[in-house]
């Protein structure tokens, strides 16, 4: 039996000390299985982003178990985590794009720590992910030359160059028009089925929830029972 790619026994997390001590998760439990799409849904700041930076390797935990790619992050080390998030693809909001580097080194940086790939292959890799997003024009171009949505897909491009075993995305389609935001979670899931690569993301978005395997929904830093994609409205 294949190990979950994301597994999280009774997580809580705590922001502040003191009087302005504020749980915002709450005995969370899930298992995202190596291959499966979920969706993590609610309203903003329940949790949801909370949740990913954990699950990233990005923040320390508190309270309970975090099991990633067969790893235990309750009491890892700064090194430890900085180990395993080279296995983990990240696509958050602000982009984190290199100003002073093209698209094309951008998305060439995800796979630099990739291990027996020539400078050759990684920057073929970069120029067809980027093509794979809709920017086989935009090789050249500095981020301050790309729009909102343009910057959003170098990001992507570069998360997916890095050839994760596990994907988290926090409103990935967030900047994108709807043909684009199609293209780029359909990108996502067959990645996730032909790689075997797990993806969790988080989104607001009602157009692409058929995608899932499963949705999840948070309120107030708890988990909601799963739901079936297709009995979910989308008005």
């Amino acid at each position: 039996m294949a190990v979950a790619a994301i597994e999280l026994t009774n997580l809580c997390h705590w922001y502040g000390t003191g009087s302005m001590r504020r749980q915002v998760l709450q005995g969370v439990n899930l298992a995202v299985a190596p291959g499966e799409v979920v969706l993590l849904t609610g309203p903003s700041g329940c949790g949801k982003t909370t949740l990913l930076t954990l699950v990233g390797a990005l923040r320390q935990v508190q309270q309970g178990s975090v099991r990633v790619l067969g790893q235990q992050l309750d009491g890892a080390s700064r090194r430890e985590r900085q180990q395993l998030r080279r296995s983990i693809g990240m696509i958050f909001q602000g982009h984190n794009l290199l100003r002073c580097l093209t698209a094309e080194q951008n998305v060439q940086m995800g796979s630099d720590l990739l291990p027996g790939v020539s400078y050759r292959a990684r920057r073929d890799q970069a120029r067809e992910w980027l093509r794979a997003v809709g920017l086989g024009d935009e090789l050249h171009k500095l981020p301050h030359d790309l729009s909102g949505g343009q910057k959003q897909r170098v990001a992507i491009a570069r998360a997916l160059a890095a050839q994760p075993r596990l994907l988290l995305a926090d409103e990935p389609t967030a900047a994108l028009d709807s043909r684009t935001g199609r293209e780029v979670v359909e990108l996502l899931q067959r990645l996730a089925r032909d790689q075997g690569c797990a993806v969790l993301m988080v989104t607001h978005d009602p157009r692409i929830l058929d995608v899932a395997d499963r949705l999840v929904r948070m309120e107030d830093g708890l988990l909601l029972e799963a739901e079936r994609p297709d009995l979910v409205p989308t008005s």
